[in-house]
């Protein structure tokens, strides 16, 4: 039985469905991602803008990433200039005691003990490599095991002079690399000379020559020259000790640097993640309600066109 219904009232209701279906299925993607689109096309003319947001999004995070290893670097360095320090300071110490008790036999124990911290110290490593050894990081700086090795040692540093620099932003980049022979030189030297001293052998201390009477003086109730000989190292061991402050204090400042360095390329990571958002993110409470009349447009365009095919001519013979 022909119904009646003519070809562009149906064609009209099907591409009225249709288009309703298609706002409905642009709005539930918009509600299920949360975004205006899912790629820069979908932007049209703001892509060019968001590439740029975009790019410059992953400059910071690059920079960031690069200043929390620069971070966790100092914060090595620190623990381990913290150690050589305790070694100088314990050297000196141990000095001041044994020449306070007037006696001296269990210095040279007491001073290898505290050798073996600022060895520990300056041979620190950071991710397996080692901190202050230069460019050289995958041998020890410093390899005297011992003082007698130490006192032997011609040179006892194997460190370049290569210092490692970082970059943390745009415009600034520092120095953050410290050498064992910088940190540890003066202190170890005055270890290496009160070994020579006990060995028999003339001991330099701040340009002052020393010569013991013979091998081992470094024992019992300390005579007049081993007294004048350990305070004179004393000394210069109150001065490797100001050295190795001074560079923890430049540590702790590159540290403080970067922090602060790190927490503003923060505020503009967070800036930028707004700016994008404002963008890209989709308004969800006009996302709901374009689904909503999507479906509504949906169901009435559905029911136009189930009215125009049950419509017959029996419907006007009635």
């Amino acid at each position: 039985m022909m119904r009646v219904s003519t070809y562009g009232s149906y064609q009209t209701a099907l591409l009225d469905l249709m288009s309703a279906q298609a706002r409905g299925e642009e709005a539930n993607r918009r509600v299920s991602t949360q975004k205006n689109a899912t790629d820069l096309v979908g932007f049209g003319r703001q892509s060019e803008t968001l590439t740029a947001l975009k790019s410059s999004q992953a400059r910071i995070q690059g920079f960031m990433d690069v200043g929390q290893a620069v971070l966790a670097r100092l914060d090595a360095q620190d623990l381990f200039m913290g150690r050589l320090a305790e070694g100088v300071q314990g050297a000196r110490q141990e000095i001041a005691n044994a020449l306070g008790a007037g006696r001296v036999e269990t210095l040279m124990s007491a001073l290898e003990t505290q050798y073996q911290s600022a060895r520990e110290g300056l041979n620190g490593k950071h991710q397996g490599l080692y901190l202050f050894a230069g460019g050289r990081v995958d041998q020890a700086p410093l390899q005297a095991a011992n003082l007698t090795e130490l006192a032997a040692a011609a040179t006892p540093f194997g460190n370049d002079q290569i210092r490692q620099t970082s970059r943390i932003d745009e415009s600034t980049t520092i120095q953050t690399g410290f050498l064992a022979s910088d940190l540890g030189g003066r202190g170890l030297n005055v270890m290496a000379q009160i070994q020579r001293y006990q060995q028999g052998l003339p001991a330099v201390i701040d340009g002052q020559t020393f010569t013991p009477a013979s091998a081992d003086t470094i024992a019992g109730k300390p005579s007049a020259e081993v007294e004048a000989f350990l305070k004179a190292a004393m000394a210069e061991l109150d001065r490797a000790f100001a050295e190795i402050t001074d560079q923890t204090a430049i540590n702790g400042g590159m540290q403080n640097q970067v922090e602060r360095s790190i927490a503003a390329q923060d505020n503009q990571r967070i800036a930028l993640e707004e700016l994008v958002g404002s963008k890209t993110d989709a308004d969800m409470a006009k996302a709901i309600t374009d689904l909503q009349m999507a479906q509504v447009a949906i169901q009435a365009s559905a029911q136009v066109i189930s009215q125009l095919r049950q419509t017959s001519l029996l419907d006007y013979l009635r």
